[in-house]
């Protein structure tokens, strides 16, 4: 494999409670670290851990993390605060989990922090307590996400605040752990969003069914809400979110002692009610948290994340003894507010494309996963298709897919095969593994980040060479991964996949280009001679499929042949018969067809079937042929239907009964924006280097704005149509250079160099 590089950085000294035993599992330590500033100034906590940590600053909510990483590359953060002269106190709770999580490999436990003030360290005096409070391995959220909290707090003091007295607690003890070289984390801290809440509906309820622990979920699920004729035993709160987000209660709430409070969460109501099940959890599920109340006025504050649209709280007391101070929620989110925007005139197209943004936001933490709810998974087919285009359309700071692509790499498997998912619970798909090679080049387009190509170029190597292990005469084996290329699938008959022999050839004339890019000659000769292989296998196949008659087009398949026309795979009569073919699909399934069949469960494969996320790959081809207006109909009916029932996010298919929050679907997002607005960042080309090209059907007015990969401010786009022509006009914040499409300029491509506007007309003709 290839070595791991690591740049200059402190190696924080790791410590942990001296008596926890190496194999527990699902218990909290409080740790309490006195300092002194001599002068008001800003301190810098650099901060990392083995599993989930919680910080409060003199009882104020600080810091979370840590940033999910692999063993071998880990990465510590830095918080800073402004903090006056005098003592204060640092408080970071850490969950040790020691079960193995989308997120994290359980590791023996370790918390690392060290201070800084103005270029000096600061000691920092540690204290150490087992929180007993915390009943264990009481239920999984799911097997994704680690264990539920179940915490009696009047066994646990209120010792966060800076007056707490933990003169009885120990002291922790040094520890090593077998990692890798620490560095700085390479992306920025996510946020943490508050947002007040006004409940949606509330009243009493009784127990129906069980004792506490039997089944928790069902037993929160069959309270009765609307008691008739069994006396009340407590109160309930019903919140909407306003969408899907990954996020905490924070309640302050005065209560007697001993009484039981529980937080429930879901995507979406049933019949009415918050449901604490999570769909496709492939394990038993449990999405709520359970809390005993020390009495008085208290905070509840789950120490991890959960997701979800809607919170339900039921308190076990009367309801003239329950008073709400504060009800409210923390949202851990990467971004703030989009930089980029669109305005049509349509409406529902610009709620589509807002709904795409919110939805990847909603996903986007410390990584892109593929929803905040499940899994939080970080899946590369989340980052290497649809997620880095909608990111890129929408905020300048793509950090984040890039230590994605890195960390794939990372995790590769021993052949080579970068990792699909990863790094807490890695899987591979040869799929991924190929996309994986074209979303480092666009990367490079999209960034100019050309040395992320050479810190790549050893893993992208050996990826290839994983799939050049594996192939045979009529295309790669099956065996080598899943190869993924779509729920709702149909493989063709045959030996090897020509789905995902498509995307194989995609990733070896890439790797091409890659080899190209960083002079590498020889290299690139070698992989143009695996893709030409590999494409006349791939030919080979359509024409066996043509030369056997009858409907070739519907042996073929969707999938194969909207990545086939992509490729160029066809004659131009073909191809046309082809999108002919890709645009009636299309309108048999659902949801343009409500009789068509569903999407159910991931094993309900059919040929009579698209996904959202499908059209990531299929609906570009059509757009590039002069279809954009059947495109944005599809918009409006599919993505529209999505939004049916007051949905705010994204659906994982077009079936209400999977994830309600998947970025993955939000292909309009980046497309609207890409060929309305007309800009294709090419960083590759040189800086602030943008391709032109418009494709607009028949809308008539449209303006919107462009972040500017690791830049600050946005471009400025507007057009509108009259008898003379589109009128384009654009304003940048720096200066740039623009291509423009052979089809604006009349027959041969031209480049224009801007320093703050542009504007041009152009006929319509040019521009559909």
């Amino acid at each position: 494999m290839p070595a791991a590089s690591s740049a200059a950085a402190p190696q924080l000294p790791f410590f942990w409670h001296p008596a926890a035993k190496p194999d527990e599992k699902d218990y909290h330590v409080a740790f309490r670290a006195s300092f002194e500033l001599a002068a008001a100034g800003a301190v810098e906590f650099r901060v990392f851990g083995a599993s989930w940590f919680t910080g409060w600053i003199d009882g104020r909510y600080f810091c979370e993390g840590p940033a999910r990483f692999t063993a071998a590359f880990p990465e510590y953060q830095i918080f800073r605060e402004k903090l006056g002269a005098g003592r204060h106190t640092l408080a970071i709770q850490v969950h040790q989990l020691n079960a193995p999580t989308r997120s994290l490999v359980p590791m023996d436990p370790f918390l690392a922090c060290t201070a800084q003030a103005g270029g000096r360290e600061i000691p920092l005096r540690w204290k150490c307590l087992r929180l007993a409070g915390y009943a264990s391995q009481v239920r999984v959220v799911n097997f994704q996400l680690g264990f539920i909290e179940w915490c009696d707090t009047r066994e646990i003091p209120d010792w966060t605040p800076l007056s707490f007295d933990d003169q009885a607690w120990i002291e922790p003890a040094p520890v090593t752990r077998a990692l890798g070289p620490q560095r700085l984390l390479t992306c920025a801290n996510p946020h943490a969003f508050p947002h007040e809440l006004k409940s949606l509906a509330s009243g009493v309820f009784v127990e129906m069914f069980g004792y506490d622990r039997d089944d928790p979920p069902a037993r929160f699920f069959l309270r009765d809400l609307a008691p008739a004729s069994l006396p009340p035993q407590g109160v309930w709160r019903r919140y909407d979110l306003g969408r899907v987000r990954l996020m905490r209660p924070r309640f302050e709430l005065e209560l007697p002692a001993g009484t039981v409070v529980e937080f429930a969460y879901c995507e979406a109501l049933l019949s009415g009610r918050v449901n604490p099940w999570i769909t496709l959890s492939t394990s038993s599920s449990c999405n709520l948290d359970h809390y005993v109340a020390r009495g008085g006025r208290q905070e509840f504050f789950p120490l991890t994340p959960r997701g979800g649209r809607f919170l339900e709280v039921h308190i076990f007391a009367p309801a003239a003894a329950v008073t709400f101070h504060r009800e409210a929620v923390v949202e851990r989110a990467y971004y703030d507010a989009a930089g980029g925007a669109l305005r049509t005139d349509d409406a529902l197209l610009d709620r589509i494309w807002a709904v795409g943004v919110e939805t990847h936001r909603a996903c986007a933490e410390d990584a892109l996963t593929d929803n905040p709810t499940r899994e939080r998974g970080q899946w590369a087919g989340d980052v290497v298709t649809v997620g880095m285009d909608i990111a890129a359309t929408a905020f300048s700071d793509l950090r984040m897919c890039r230590r994605g692509l890195v960390q794939c790499a990372q995790c590769a498997r021993e052949d080579g095969l970068v990792a699909g998912l990863c790094p807490g619970d890695c899987g591979y798909l040869t799929t991924y593994a190929a996309q994986w090679i074209t979303a480092c080049l666009h990367y490079w387009e999209l960034t100019g980040d050309r040395a992320l190509l050479e810190e790549m170029l050893p893993y992208a190597e050996l990826n290839i060479g994983a799939f050049a292990a594996q192939s045979t005469p009529d295309g790669l084996k099956d065996s080598i991964a899943w190869g993924f290329v779509d729920w709702g699938y149909v493989r063709n008959p045959g030996p090897s996949d020509m789905g995902v022999n498509l995307h194989c050839v995609v990733a070896m004339r890439d790797m091409a280009r890659w080899c190209d890019a960083l002079g590498h000659g020889d290299r690139a000769t070698h992989y143009r001679t695996l893709a030409g292989d590999l494409a006349a296998i791939i030919a080979r196949y359509f024409a066996d499929e043509f030369a056997a008659g009858g409907d070739a087009w519907s042996r073929i398949g969707y999938h194969r042949a909207a990545l086939g026309l992509r490729l160029d795979f066809f004659d131009a009569a073909q191809a046309k018969a082809g999108r002919a073919f890709l645009k009636a699909h299309i309108l048999r399934c659902f949801p343009n067809n409500p009789a068509a069949p569903r999407l159910s469960d991931p094993a309900a494969n059919n040929p009579q079937l698209i996904t959202p996320y499908f059209g990531h790959f299929a609906l570009p081809e059509l757009i590039a042929h002069g279809d954009m207006d059947f495109v944005l109909g599809q918009y409006r009916t599919c993505w529209g239907w999505s939004l049916e029932d007051g949905r705010t996010t994204w659906l994982e298919v077009f079936d209400t009964r999977w994830s309600h929050c998947h970025q993955w679907a939000g292909c309009p997002t980046w497309q609207l924006s890409r060929y309305l607005l007309g800009l294709q960042a090419r960083f590759d080309l040189g800086p602030m280097n943008f391709a032109v090209s418009l494709a607009t059907g028949s809308l008539t007015t449209v303006s919107g704005t462009l972040p500017i990969a690791g830049r600050d401010g946005i471009i400025k786009v507007s057009w509108k149509k009259d008898a003379a022509g589109l009128h384009y006009t654009l304003e940048t914040p720096a200066p740039l250079v623009l291509h423009l499409d052979a089809g604006l300029t009349g027959g041969q491509p031209r480049s224009v160099k801007v320093d703050r506007t542009f504007t041009e007309t152009w006929p319509p003709a040019a521009c559909s």
